[in-house]
């Protein structure tokens, strides 16, 4: 019997494209032409990390060395662990299915600190010791990177070595020392990880002990003269940082689904309560030019028709109206849509007004975080209810609908004055109207403030469980009515993220003792169970209080003393003593240097992009688009293979992005929100197969059929295939009843024939069809079947008739006649092989 695969399993779990690695601009290597296997892990599901910008940097970064192959992996659903498990197969890189306990280097991305259950399932459904100390040379050196990494304290026991800060150099050179280490054959890895601690921003857990005094607090002690503190990492000027042009386009329906460019790294803005705001300083802006030409080459290689500005602060960036204009004018004639996720309060000028007016408009975010200005003062943001108010005035005028306002609760010196500060607050925004008179919608997010490492905030107590609770639920009852819709974070999952974030080495067996109680994908609603976290707690003794509600001394020894982010302490603690007299700190861009000591001006300052005339790009027009039958095509293809697992609107995607990438001058729809004018005739389900199949096309230029199939046939992933393209027959004729003809081959089993007879020798066949939306439909499978023929004894063909609107699939033959069960239906392989009665 055949040993199975993970190509087996894929038919039994949802999103099956989540596992497949062949997405177009990914990268897949010869293991044995390269020195250094590097598997980029990023704990939670695949929707969410390809959405991440940093995997995709480091991903270019070690790819573009010829002697590294990098390669990703990303948390299996739940759906699918159970499935690795039941069938004892290892979790495995996308690109070459490689399993992770054969790769030299695993290095994980910690974004969030509810992923760390996350981290310990991928390396036990890999077979990997959780603990580094555990490891030996058969696995693979296990790394991490990202902001959770400024406190690593909790999950240091875990890793053999930990980035912090900016990881664009850092990762190239601790992949060149490993390659340095292994020609010189040495098996020593405590070596190896002396080299790594020289390299700035790399700690090193394993040459620092960990000691905790009578009070229960941790200090950390270098070994063997190990470094001291670890000072962050820092990409000191963008411009001359590798940027991934040609980022991987993921499959499905990623959180952020459109094409991201990073216009600048950190923020001045001092918001006390803000761990990216310190700990990603100081400023450093990409010069409009750079980004421009980047915006070209990538839109070039991804096919994206949406572009979104990335940083801390879009509305800071200095030249941001000139940037948005030239994105417009180069981009419009290929209808890519220029977006901005957030604009600050208070940035809106008359030129970037004129500018957003024709940008898409989705959702319009602003973060007050506090309704008095009084509190906002205290957490130092630096807005008031004028620009507030005048920033959502400005937003429905330009055309907004949909505002998202985010506040916190629990913030240092909250009163109960400060709670209906928010509600006075929605309610002047509720009064205001968008253009037009219609009324806007106003969603109120509010979540329980986390106080984090490296912030003036960072001795604050946070608020219980049950304070959060009643905070909340007094919001909310104070908050609806129309055009109002209220949400807000689970206050225990705030509660537990908060004694992770400024947790010690002591949470480590904490971790372990949850992860085998079940906990998995803790920041989703769905997965999360406090209760057995709170069971993990007491049977480890850990009490979360200790690092949560208690307000810290200024001088006490907190975990993450160790990691020097720039920022001095002195510079923390000064900002914490303004903070409770209600005191703000200017902004730096403007205002001149606050102290903070991350610059030295010399080697580290900001760096400011400068707001310098673009020469202007002349509007290219867009062409008329036609109803003319001659600027339609009709193109035939293929989808066989892993392209099997696409979903019908995934497929259409693929093949829209491909069409971009490829130079097809596609028509759109006209009016507010054009559509590309594509129409697939039959939409396939998930795991069919087809050897034929058509859609149709609107273009704005008579194109050569030939170049058509070659050039997209270029840009398709595997399984896709184009081979036919020729002018669309009138709409007449373009539609009718027809029969298709299937080949179903059993993946377990043999065909039972004298079910086929059974069948055959009835008259009628009555099949209950469960549609996923609407009522259940009585049919008669004997009408609309009109062959089913065996071919040998574990495959035959099925012909079914399509009529009066119905069609049914061979899968519900698979479990009418034949009774499978479940698992056997979804394993066939059913591959449709031909139609009749539509050519015309």
């Amino acid at each position: 019997m055949a040993e199975t695969t993970i190509q087996d399993i894929l038919p039994l779990v949802e999103k099956p494209s989540r596992y497949l690695g062949t997405e177009v601009n990914r990268e897949r290597k010869d293991p044995r032409r390269v020195k250094l296997r590097f598997a980029l892990a990023f704990p939670d599901l695949y929707e969410i990390g390809t959405s991440h910008f940093g995997i995709q940097i480091l991903y270019r970064i070690l790819n573009d060395d010829p002697e590294i192959a990098a390669e990703r992996v990303f948390s299996p659903a739940v759906d699918m662990a159970e499935q690795l498990r039941s069938h004892l197969l290892p979790l495995t890189s996308l690109e070459t299915g490689t399993p992770l306990k054969e790769f030299d280097i695993l290095g994980f991305s910690l974004l969030y600190e509810l992923n760390y259950t996350n981290v310990l399932e991928i390396l036990d459904l890999s077979g990997i010791p959780f603990a580094a100390k555990h490891r030996t040379g058969e696995h693979p050196l296990v790394v991490a990177g990202g902001p959770c990494t400024v406190n690593p304290e909790p999950v240091a026991d875990f890793f053999d070595a930990i980035v912090v800060g900016d990881g664009e150099t850092v990762v190239l050179k601790m992949a060149r020392s490993w390659m340095k280490w292994r020609e010189r054959g040495s098996e020593d890895r405590r070596r190896l990880l002396h080299r790594w601690a020289r390299i700035e921003g790399v700690y090193v857990p394993s040459l620092y002990s960990a000691t905790f005094d009578p009070s229960g607090f941790q200090q950390v002690h270098p070994k063997q003269q190990a470094p001291w503190p670890i000072r962050k990492a820092l990409v000191s000027d963008l411009n001359r940082s590798r940027f991934p042009e040609a980022p991987v386009v993921p499959f499905g329906r990623p959180v952020h689904d459109r094409l991201r460019i990073e216009i600048s790294r950190g923020c001045s803005r001092g918001c006390r309560f803000c761990q990216a705001g310190m700990i990603y300083r100081p400023v450093r802006e990409r010069n409009p030019e750079s980004l421009i030409r980047i915006s070209e080459a990538s839109v070039s290689a991804t096919g994206y028709q949406d572009l979104s500005l990335l940083s801390l602060s879009t509305g800071d960036y200095g030249p941001l109206a000139s940037l948005i204009e030239q994105l417009m004018r180069r981009h419009a004639c290929h209808r890519v849509a220029v977006s901005l996720p957030s604009i600050r309060a208070g940035t809106l000028t008359p030129e970037l007004m004129k500018w957003i007016r024709s940008v898409r408009k989705t959702g319009f975010t602003i973060a007050p975080e506090a309704g008095s200005q009084r509190l906002r003062d205290v957490i130092n943001k630096n807005i008031t209810d004028a620009d507030i108010l005048d920033t959502v005035g400005s937003a429905f005028e330009l055309g907004w609908r949909v505002i998202k306002l985010y506040f916190m609760i629990g913030l240092p010196t909250e009163t109960p004055d400060d709670l209906q500060a928010i509600v006075d607050l929605v309610q002047r925004l509720k009064g205001l109207r968008p253009r037009r008179g219609a009324m806007g919608n106003i969603n109120v997010s509010v979540a329980t403030f986390i106080p984090k490492p490296h912030t003036p905030f960072q001795w604050a107590p946070q608020v219980s469980v049950k304070e959060a609770t009643e905070k909340l639920h007094w919001l909310k009852g104070h908050l609806g009515g129309p055009g109002i819709h209220f949400k807000w974070q689970n206050p225990h999952v705030s509660h537990l993220e908060g004694a992770w974030s400024r947790g010690d080495r002591r949470l480590g067996r904490w971790l372990e003792a949850a992860y085998r109680r079940g906990c998995r994908f803790d920041g989703w609603s769905d997965h999360f169970r406090y209760d057995r976290w709170l069971d993990a707690a007491a049977e480890q003794g850990i009490d979360m209080s200790f690092y949560t509600e208690r307000e810290r001394r200024t001088d006490e020894p907190l975990p993450w003393d160790g990691i020097d982010v720039g920022v001095t302490k002195s510079f923390l603690v000064k900002e914490w003593h303004a903070a409770l007299h209600g005191e703000i700190t200017p902004d730096c861009r403007t205002e001149g240097c606050s102290g903070c000591g991350i610059c030295d001006f010399e080697t580290i300052t900001p760096v400011l992009a400068s707001d310098e005339a673009f020469e202007r790009e002349p509007d290219i027009p867009q062409g008329s688009e036609t109803e003319d039958s001659e600027n339609t095509l009709e193109i035939r293809f293929r989808k066989t293979g892993p392209a099997r697992f696409f979903g019908h609107l995934e497929m259409a995607n693929v093949f829209l992005r491909a069409l971009q990438r490829a130079g097809v001058p596609v028509a759109f729809t006209r009016g507010y929100h054009p559509k590309p004018r594509i129409a697939f005739r039959d939409p396939l389900p998930i795991g069919l197969e087809s050897l034929e199949e058509t859609f149709f096309l609107a273009v704005t230029q008579t194109l050569d059929p030939k170049c058509v199939l070659h050039d997209l046939n270029r840009q398709l992933p595997e399984g896709l295939e184009v081979f036919g393209c020729s002018p669309a027959p009138p709409r007449s004729l373009r539609h009718g009843d027809s029969s298709i003809t299937y080949r179903v081959a059993l993946h377990t089993g043999i065909v039972d024939t004298d079910a086929i007879r059974r069948f055959q020798e009835q008259n009628q066949w009555p099949f209950q069809r469960r549609p996923r939306k609407g009522k259940p439909r009585s049919v008669d499978l004997r009408q609309l079947v009109e062959a089913l023929v065996p071919i040998d004894e574990r495959s035959f063909r099925i012909t079914i008739r399509k009529q009066d609107g119905v069609t049914i699939r061979p899968a519900e033959v698979l479990r009418s006649v034949f009774q499978l069960e479940e698992v056997d239906v979804r394993k066939a392989r059913i591959t449709k092989e031909t139609e009749s009665g539509i050519r015309p």
